[in-house]
């Protein structure tokens, strides 16, 4: 059987030669993305804020008609409409169309979708009025979860600009690589991390800085109080010098004041440079254009309209939205549907998230693993109100079998896993909510097309493993300034290289092994990390656990097991004996480490490189000490 896959209906291996057809069923999430925050744990305790309250109103029974049709009935032309859209119109269209209904709740203060575009118009007006930056220009944007995310993304993206998503956990070498290989001219930053701007923003081509605290999305007295609390009774808020910077506020306020001129773009126009997480070297800026974004908030939504209701859902943010999993789903696809979306700004936070929780019927929310694990292990998250639960979606990593079903005993409610890339805007493939497969990432988008890969470049039969390509209206241009990295990972024909290893069934369902960089061969055999960490967790006596090869000049390689254990009693032979009883021989850990901890890159996800390169560096400081003596 060929391996190329269209997105498609659960195919026979018949059918999977080759069609060309176009899929009318899919399901949505990524495989990339968590965790905001090093920040401590009570950096933004939302939950002991006065809440200001919003009503919301209830849409009409025939509002969003469209989406009320089956997903095979669902007109094409008003795909080709989707796609021809810049993101700001979009955005503009949208908060015309649910003017009046609630957009974004973020520390008490909920912003109608009227407010909202408002907001962006005046952020807009001020760049193009109070600043030297012209359409094109590119703005970083550095926060975590809070109102002025959005009001900043679409305001820039009004203006014309291309807006650079920027971690706010990154170190100040990470910043000056981000700003000066996107070339920024301006950026918008947490007032928590200024100081670090002010290290490195000389050795930038930044000339522009509006500063923000967290409070700033808020009214006089509420801004008053959240800021002074972060600034003057917490200490979060560092003494830094930046001359040429400007108060979020004042930006706001100068806007308002200011005509505003729209900007035309057109799809093929770069919207975003979207990096990517560094996991595996240095990070590189995905080209991501208007086209790209809104064509995957489509595919999305034709997936969604068969279990969500628009306008009534509301959405739990915890993700980042600086990270393009989070970003799409949150600030597109909601947006698209007059959904309403809490934003959170600190998930790690437990006591604040369950009490954030607490206050909302919400019907939707988003995570991935090492989140669900972390509220399925709070006794008080059993005791929240689930009844509106309707969607979870898991990505960014493997969703293990024992924290789904742990999600579904408490919440009553499956997770969705899918998976994406940075590079594809994110959304690849997802199970589709009424036919899900528990271990698989379902089946491709709408109008995405998958093949595998081996060694050689040859497609390889159905249940074969090989290299995952993908092509579709998703796939980033490329890398930016980076044309021969571009040119390894994207041919002439629009095939992307994912580097992910994968399996496609018979049925269409389609499976990720691991990455292909993360692979180990044993004596010849392969052996893939991610299946050996899911077996091995399941021992009650391990939190969490990651495997890297390592040289063996016997075998090639020799397999080193990393492990957090939630108990005193573990032992290394204990857990080998684990391993032996439920794998192959060869699969058994030669090597086995405890830790308090794991490190992890700034989305959370278990960074392999680094423990590798730390037993390797560890390696060669005893073989100097061996020559030494």
């Amino acid at each position: 059987m060929n391996g190329v896959v269209p997105g498609s209906q659960a195919l026979s291996p018949e059918k999977m030669r080759r069609l060309s057809v176009r899929r009318n069923r899919a399901d949505m999430s990524s495989q990339d993305t968590f965790s905001q925050d090093r920040l401590p744990q009570d950096a933004f305790s939302q939950d002991r804020l006065p809440q200001d309250t919003f009503s919301q109103d209830r849409l009409p029974q025939d509002a969003f008609s469209q989406d009320r049709l089956s997903l095979d009935s669902l007109k094409l032309a008003d795909a080709a409409l989707m796609d021809d859209l810049s993101m700001a119109d979009f955005f503009v269209s949208r908060c015309h169309r649910f003017a009046d209904h609630p957009a974004l709740t973020n520390l008490g203060r909920t912003l109608s979708y009227r407010q909202l575009e408002r907001l962006s118009r005046n952020f807009a007006a001020f760049l193009q009025n109070d600043t030297a930056l012209e359409p094109g220009d590119r703005i970083a944007i550095q926060l975590p979860n809070l109102l002025q995310f959005p009001i900043a993304v679409f305001g820039a993206l009004r203006a014309g600009l291309v807006v650079v998503n920027t971690n706010p956990l990154y170190t100040a070498q990470e910043m000056r690589h981000q700003f000066n290989d996107s070339g920024a001219k301006a950026l918008v930053v947490l007032a928590n991390i200024a100081h670090r701007v002010e290290d490195i923003v000389d050795e930038t081509a930044i000339k522009t800085v509006i500063v923000t605290q967290a409070g700033d999305a808020h009214a006089a007295p509420r801004r008053l109080l959240i800021n002074s609390l972060l600034r003057h009774v917490k200490k979060r808020v560092p003494v830094y010098r930046l001359p040429m910077a400007i108060s979020w506020t004042q930006a706001i306020n100068r806007g308002a004041s200011r005509p505003f001129a729209a900007v035309q773009r057109t799809p093929d126009d770069l919207a975003m440079l979207q990096y990517s997480g560094g996991t595996t070297g240095v990070a590189k800026g995905a080209m991501l254009s208007h086209r790209n974004l809104m064509a995957n908030m489509h595919q999305a939504r034709r997936v969604l309209s068969a279990i969500s209701t628009p306008g009534s859902e509301i959405a739990i943010a915890p993700l980042p939205l600086y990270h393009i999993y989070s970003f799409t789903l949150n600030c597109l696809l909601m947006l698209d549907a007059g959904n309403h979306v809490v934003l959170v700004t600190n998930p790690r936070d437990l006591s604040a998230f369950m009490r954030e929780l607490r206050r909302w019927r919400f019907t939707m929310i988003s995570g991935l693993n090492p989140l669900f694990y972390a509220l399925c292990k709070q006794s008080r998250f059993r005791d929240l109100d689930f009844s509106g639960l309707r969607i979870t979606l898991s990505g960014g990593m493997a969703l293990s079998a024992a924290v789904a079903r742990s999600w579904r005993e408490i919440t009553g409610c499956s997770v969705i896993e899918g998976y994406g890339m940075t590079e594809t805007a994110p959304f690849i493939a997802v199970n589709p909510p009424l036919a899900i497969q528990a271990g698989t990432v379902g089946l491709p988008m709408q109008g995405t097309e998958i093949k595998l890969l081996d060694d050689d470049g040859h497609e390889v039969p159905c249940g074969a493993m090989g290299e995952l390509c993908v092509r579709g209206p998703q796939v980033m241009a490329g890398y930016w300034q980076q044309p021969k990295t571009t040119a390894r990972v994207l041919d002439s024909d629009g095939w992307f290289r994912t580097g992910d290893i994968a399996q496609i069934q018979d049925d269409g369902y389609l499976r990720i092994i691991d990455r292909k960089n993360d692979m180990i061969t044993v004596s010849g055999f392969n052996v893939y990390p991610t299946e050996l960490e899911q077996t091995i967790a399941s021992h009650p006596g391990i939190d969490e656990c990651a495997v890297v090869g390592l040289p063996d000049k016997r075998s090639g390689e020799l397999i080193k097991l990393y492990v957090v254990a939630n108990c005193t009693t573990l032992t290394v032979q204990s857990v080998r004996e684990y391993c032996r009883e439920r794998l192959v021989a060869y699969k058994v850990p030669t090597q086995v480490e405890f830790r308090s901890e794991l490190p992890r890159s700034n989305v959370g996800k278990v960074v392999r490189r680094i423990l590798r390169d730390e037993a390797l560096s560890r390696r060669q400081g005893q073989g100097r000490r061996m020559g030494h003596h």
